[in-house]
């Protein structure tokens, strides 16, 4: 165990801030698909591990053809991931959600996690089982503190990742609250029976609901390939049981509390791990969001389900 120290605490705080960002952005996926037809998308932890690699792929096709300008890099990895990560959203919608929506909720959940285990399994083929290294390509930091030999840092990776997720939360905000799209998509959420009657495209608001979910995974796909530097066909497992944690313990159905709730993972962790046993971090997070369940049934921001009869 760490005894305290404020620099240490604050290096702490900003590492669990990084992590709980990169949660967030997943567990953002979660909680739309479930707002809106009222699943689990079991897959959507996968679609982040396929963003990593796709990032991965193309930062090592534009090396081949000369381009190593780093800020221009970074933008089409971005690009690209979301692109692909969106089709794949959209097919796993297309193929796995759409023919069982009316079917009782079992099935569409089983669907799901055969998804899961049939990407797994066909990146594995592709990509093989072994880990994929990538250099760092963003290096540096600003120093915020020192004692002694120990120094606070916080890299600019750190910086963009936040930056980005606080932006991207931001927009998706507002899609959602001052868009025709966030309208329609609030309107299947309340009933989708009655929003095809007064005209909303139902399957498409539902789809563009999955792609906008992976695209947001794709981001978060990269940001870990930037981060770690090493990934391999199971990181989708536990990166999206986590994001699902905190979808539920923010309040599924609710972006805020996925975001809130992504956030308190990534602290969890991080002090959990900085102050005592590193191996029972994973603990530590699932006994306070059973804690949280117990009192707080429908989570930190999350509404009760109101029955229609």
């Amino acid at each position: 165990m760490m005894e305290f120290s404020l620099e240490y605490f604050l290096q702490q705080l900003i590492n669990g801030l990084t992590l709980g960002s990169i949660y967030g952005l997943i567990a953002i996926g979660y909680t739309m698909v479930y707002g809106i037809i009222g699943m689990i998308n079991f897959a959507h932890g996968e679609i982040y591990m396929i963003g990593a690699f796709i990032a991965i792929i193309t930062f090592l096709a534009l090396g081949l053809i000369g381009i190593t300008w780093i800020p221009l890099v970074l933008v089409v990895m971005l690009a690209v991931s979301m692109l692909f990560t969106a089709v794949y959203g959209w097919a796993l919608e297309r193929i796995a959600y759409r023919p069982l929506r009316g079917a009782p909720r079992l099935a569409p959940l089983i669907s799901a996690i055969g998804m899961s285990i049939f990407l797994q399994n066909y990146v594995q083929i592709l990509q093989g089982a072994r880990v994929k290294p990538m250099q760092p390509i963003l290096a540096g930091g600003i120093d915020l503190m020192r004692r002694g030999d120990f120094v606070v840092k916080l890299s600019y990776l750190q910086i963009g990742i936040i930056v980005m997720t606080v932006v991207l939360m931001t927009v998706f905000w507002l899609i959602i609250g001052r868009t025709s799209l966030g309208r329609a998509q609030r309107a299947c959420e309340q009933d989708r029976a009655m929003a095809a009657l007064v005209g909303v495209d139902v399957n498409k608001t539902i789809a563009l609901t999955f792609v906008m979910g992976a695209a947001l995974a794709a981001v978060a796909g990269m940001m870990v390939t930037l981060y770690w530097g090493v990934i391999d066909f199971f990181i989708g497992f536990l990166a999206g049981l986590k994001a699902f944690t905190a979808a539920v313990l923010g309040g599924i159905g609710s972006l805020p509390g996925a975001m809130l709730g992504g956030l308190l993972i990534g602290l969890i962790e991080a002090f959990w791990s900085g102050y005592f046993s590193v191996e029972y971090k994973d603990v530590a997070t699932f006994t306070i969001l059973v804690l949280v369940l117990i009192f707080m049934p429908y989570g930190l921001l999350g509404t009760p389900e109101i029955e229609k009869v």
